[in-house]
């Protein structure tokens, strides 16, 4: 209302902005005043691992922490030692499930992976976070060696959607990941996704076997499963017309089932807003131009609550 106000004062065409609000919620970057915690430099170790690291080793985001080996094939140097730029396990987790931060790489079509690098060194994706200064950094024998890596690995169940009409009050640390604020009581939902480590410690020291709780407002696991599976007349369209009956991918399109929540949010305001410009980013920009804030959180909790 204020731009329309302004631009009739000035004698202008009134510029009228469609689409939701930034959620800044679902772009957690590290609060600028932290709740005091406690640091030391003493060996972490997780139960059933033989190894230890401090916690200053596991926040080495070019030499990520690998509790259990066996979960996952040999990984490319890219992947498991950052040499140009960061280790694509530090974010993604050596078993590609990610972080509410970072994205579930685990799955994804090699070749879906490599279009997308290829979009965040051009410009087309605009993203989240660093990684288009990652993808310019590596070369074309990186991105494929990545990419062939998590497409190798099986997905896995690694959310669950709880709704609710109340959460913790959160804060975000330093590694960008959302905690539940220390004393912090609890707040209304709203309209928003609250994402939520299952096991703070095991999430901060990146244990590969503890996912995440996707907290919604009540009601939005229906209402997202009627958009998704129906649409909305002039609105928007079913999802499986692409990303096939199950949401679990097709040639053209990506899985999409048991995602991040909030990873989720991210992308259909991108493509809403026009951030996401490459590949099938015309399709999807259809798709979400319509779409309410109310509308993106309901569809990413249905999508967040089924199998990946």
């Amino acid at each position: 209302m204020r731009k329309l106000h302004f631009a009739m004062i000035i004698g202008l065409a009134p510029v009228v902005c469609l689409g939701a609000e930034r959620p800044d919620w679902a772009f957690p970057v590290a609060d600028k005043v932290q709740p005091p915690t406690r640091q030391d430099d003493l060996p972490k170790t997780v139960a059933g691992s033989p190894k230890s690291y401090t916690q200053a080793q596991i926040d080495d985001l070019k030499n990520p922490p690998d509790w259990f080996p066996d979960m996952h094939p040999p990984m490319p140097e890219v992947v498991g030692q950052g040499t140009k730029t960061f280790a694509c396990g530090s974010c993604h987790l050596p078993v590609g499930t990610g972080h509410d931060e970072s994205a579930y790489l685990a799955g994804l079509p090699a070749p879906y992976i490599v279009r997308q690098m290829a979009d965040f060194k051009s410009g087309s994706r605009k993203g989240f976070g660093v990684m288009q200064d990652i993808a310019h950094a590596l070369s074309d024998a990186d991105v494929q060696s990545a990419a062939t890596y998590f497409a190798s690995l099986p997905a896995r169940p690694w959310v669950r959607v709880v709704e609710t009409d109340t959460v913790p009050k959160t804060y975000v640390n330093p590694g960008n990941m959302r905690l539940a604020l220390p004393g912090g009581g609890t707040e209304p939902i709203g309209d928003r996704i609250v994402e939520l480590p299952g096991d703070e410690e095991a999430a901060i020291e990146r244990d590969p076997r503890s996912g995440f709780t996707v907290y919604a407002p009540t009601g939005s696991i229906a209402k997202g499963e009627a958009l998704v599976s129906n649409g909305a007349e002039g609105r928007t369209t079913p999802c499986g017309a692409c990303h096939g009956p199950t949401l679990q991918g097709t040639a053209i399109a990506p899985p999409i089932a048991g995602r991040h929540g909030n990873y989720l949010v991210r992308q259909l305001y991108f493509f809403q807003h026009g951030e996401r410009l490459g590949g099938q980013a015309a399709m999807m920009k259809q798709v979400a131009q319509k779409l309410t804030m109310a509308d993106m959180v309901a569809i990413s909790a249905f999508l967040a609550s089924l199998s990946p």
